[in-house]
């Protein structure tokens, strides 16, 4: 099976995101549980805890479709001490969030590189935080996204490797891969073939048992462009082979793919044809 659907709003409450996503026919959905540009947020109270679950249960979703979203402003790498140790803590409450829910998962962008530490102490940053919060929090499990480029970590396969390998609960650690950013990072995705030794990579270097979800995002940037620009399923740069192979490939089965492109008005569209390129 195939479980398709959007990020989906939550404004006005979270127990408003099951109600979205089910409008826009998905099979799953993604979420944030705050703001992503805040720091601060109001803590969930337990009315609107209950009305989400009733609302999930209503339609049709389980908590393993739902992929939530930590925030933007998070470097879990961060450089200066005091941030860093504030950026833990504000990933934990993000992590402690999504097991309010009673949610089973969380995708979160690993972090940036920065001038004042090399490229191991920065992926070491990265593996605290996240043993942190797994400490801290039962229950969920947390999904580094590989990243389009830049100073971003994430952006080769290696630094996935590096951090999982320094996280000490694995089983409940693994891998959101984001199609655009694969794109923009140098790994082709644009054909059948090149989606499947684009995966034989990320097998031979991650492993396929972190493979746990993904972002499906066609892409305005060129290949290798080193940015994250999502576009339409197949008005981009990616074209549509590969979201047929996906839909077609066992190694996505039974994991949340989330649609990230910029248009809500195209979701139900792109839903239905994803799911037409299922056979």
């Amino acid at each position: 099976m195939k479980y398709v659907g959007p990020h989906v709003s939550a404004a006005g409450g979270v127990r408003n995101a099951p109600l979205n996503a089910q409008k826009v026919g998905a099979r799953a959905f993604g979420m944030f549980t705050k703001s992503p540009r805040r720091w601060a947020a109001d803590q969930l109270d337990a009315d609107e805890i209950k009305a989400f679950k009733s609302n999930l249960r209503k339609c049709g979703f389980t908590p393993a479709r739902v992929l939530v979203h930590s925030g933007y402003l998070l470097n879990l790498a961060d450089p200066e001490p005091a941030q860093w140790r504030d950026t833990r803590e504000a990933f934990t409450d993000e992590v402690r969030r999504c097991g309010q829910l009673g949610l089973k998962t969380i995708n979160t962008h690993p972090g940036r590189f920065g001038p004042k530490l090399d490229e191991t102490k920065s992926l070491e940053l990265v593996a605290d935080s996240v043993n942190y919060a797994l400490d801290k929090i039962p229950g969920v499990t947390i999904l580094l996204e590989n990243m389009s480029g830049g100073s971003w970590i994430g952006s080769r396969f290696e630094h996935l490797a590096a951090v999982i390998e320094q996280i000490e609960n694995k089983k409940r650690t693994g891998v959101c891969f984001d199609t655009c950013h694969a794109f923009g990072a140098g790994y082709d995705v644009r054909t059948a073939d090149a989606l499947d030794a684009t995966l034989k990579e990320f097998r031979r270097v991650v492993g396929m048992k972190h493979l746990k979800a993904a972002h499906l995002n066609d892409a305005k940037i060129e290949f290798a462009g080193q940015t994250d620009r999502h576009q339409t399923i197949g008005k981009g740069n990616i074209g549509k082979e590969c979201f047929r192979a996906i839909m077609n490939d066992k190694r996505f089965e039974n994991k949340p793919l989330i649609l990230e492109t910029p248009d809500p008005t195209q979701w139900p569209g792109e839903i239905k044809m994803l799911y037409r390129w299922a056979e």
